[in-house]
């Protein structure tokens, strides 16, 4: 990738991140819940770090970049994979569940051994949904754990 290329890159990001932060704004406020924190306040957050960090990208370009590889494109690929994937399972699996089986996998193809992998990544979900959920006060689909 050349400066041109990250330009087009950081261009692309820009974009994203205004969708992204607009889409955020028009999620409903949750009934009896006209407080600071909202549904829209941590992806606002994403989407303003997003922004930042594509106007940067835009002003100063590194000129030396190279398109990934070999066996990094392809790493970079398989991730990009998992995330769309989870993004689509978070909502019938729940947050636990998806979140455990896209850390786990994330952890595994980076050198993790399958079982420290996948415990990282429940432990970590397990963590997140709890803090979200209780002390946030914002909450994280269940799926299929609400059915218990």
């Amino acid at each position: 990738m050349t400066a041109r290329g990250d330009r087009i890159l950081g261009i692309g990001l820009f974009v994203l991140a205004i969708v992204y932060g607009w889409t955020a704004q028009q999620w409903p406020e949750p009934f009896g819940a006209a407080e600071g924190i909202g549904p829209e306040t941590f992806p606002t957050l994403l989407a303003v770090v997003l922004a930042l960090s594509s106007g940067y990208l835009i002003v100063r370009p590194d000129p030396d970049a190279q398109w990934p590889r070999g066996r990094t494109a392809v790493e970079i690929l398989l991730s990009i994979a998992i995330l769309v994937v989870y993004s689509l399972l978070l909502e019938p699996l729940g947050f636990v569940i998806a979140t455990t089986l896209a850390v786990g996998t994330l952890c595994w193809l980076m050198g993790a051994r399958p079982v420290p992998a996948f415990l990282t990544g429940l432990i970590g979900a397990v963590v997140v949904f709890f803090l979200f959920n209780n002390l946030l006060a914002l909450s994280l689909p269940a799926g299929l754990l609400g059915m218990v």
